[in-house]
């Protein structure tokens, strides 16, 4: 009697390269990704008595405070813009850069426990982060357009574009950026806990230097040669594209967008590299 040939439903082989996203992979384990992003949509208020409302009441108190410290105490200039849709289409992209930076710098630590005892794509946790988190964008861009036709309808003083089209190109790009700089300080902190410090420090400067709270023009006089630091942040042309294609209003330029669009392919190619390469031995560290 001839042995029957061994047959394996799965063969797990090591990457031919770091650069490997393994997305047939990736696709294969859907419905994991479908589990995570229900995980964290569902217990981030789980026991909670107004639930996702959460995600608008957050937004929209951010942007009063904003209202009344910057532009009401400091006065700073809104370039015209009605201070209420300036300062949220600002919040609305900070927050969705934060978030995504935010989950995928925890990747490896935060899910030590499951990694060592279950094998699937490591992947599957920080792309179901953004995608979660694409689910709350969404919300509070419902609220930023509803308010955006009160001020229309109003008539206040706001021209919306033919750019508008690309916002969908905007929020993609900082997906990826939070990503690839998520996954790479998720690749660092693995073996050296101190940068988890360190790099929320600089999350939270990175905020300031993002002009959120002031347009890039309202920058002084005497700080114009600083402003470059203020360019240099890949940030900077999303949120002055969002606030040109949606208000008329904004530094917008295709040589800055193109800037962030590399920085954001470079981020995400380095991040990659090293996740691959970090996952291989991390739980020993870990």
């Amino acid at each position: 009697m001839e042995s029957e040939k061994e047959h394996w439903d799965i063969v797990i082989k090591p990457r031919s390269s770091n650069f490997s996203l393994n997305y047939k992979e990736v696709w294969k384990y859907r419905d994991l990704i479908n589990r995570y992003i229900h995980r964290d949509i569902v217990t981030a208020y789980k026991q909670t008595i107004l639930g996702p409302v959460w995600y608008i009441i957050q937004p929209l108190f951010t942007t009063f405070i904003y209202m009344f410290v910057f532009g009401g105490i400091a006065q700073i200039s809104t370039d015209g813009l009605p201070q209420m849709l300036f300062y949220l289409s600002g919040i609305l992209c900070w927050n969705y850069f934060s978030d995504c930076l935010g989950k995928s710098q925890s990747t490896f630590t935060a899910n030590a426990g499951v990694f060592s005892k279950v094998y699937f794509p490591r992947l599957v946790v920080p792309i179901s982060s953004i995608i979660s988190g694409m689910v709350r964008l969404a919300i509070q861009f419902t609220l930023f357009i509803c308010i955006f036709l009160y001020y229309s309808f109003s008539g206040a003083n706001i021209h919306p574009n033919i750019y508008i089209l690309l916002f969908p190109i905007l929020i993609i790009m900082t997906a990826f950026m939070g990503l690839g700089f998520g996954i790479i300080i998720s690749s660092l902190t693995t073996k050296y806990r101190d940068l988890n410090i360190l790099f929320g420090f600089i999350t939270s400067l990175w905020m300031y230097i993002t002009p959120i709270m002031y347009p890039l023009s309202a920058v002084p006089e005497n700080y114009s040669k600083y402003k470059w630091i203020i360019e240099l942040n890949p940030m900077t042309s999303i949120v002055e594209t969002t606030r040109y294609a949606f208000m008329g209003e904004g530094a917008f330029s295709w040589a800055s967008l193109g800037y962030s669009l590399g920085v954001t392919i470079i981020v995400f190619v380095i991040g990659t590299w090293m996740f691959n390469k970090i996952e291989r031995n991390f739980i020993d560290v870990v």
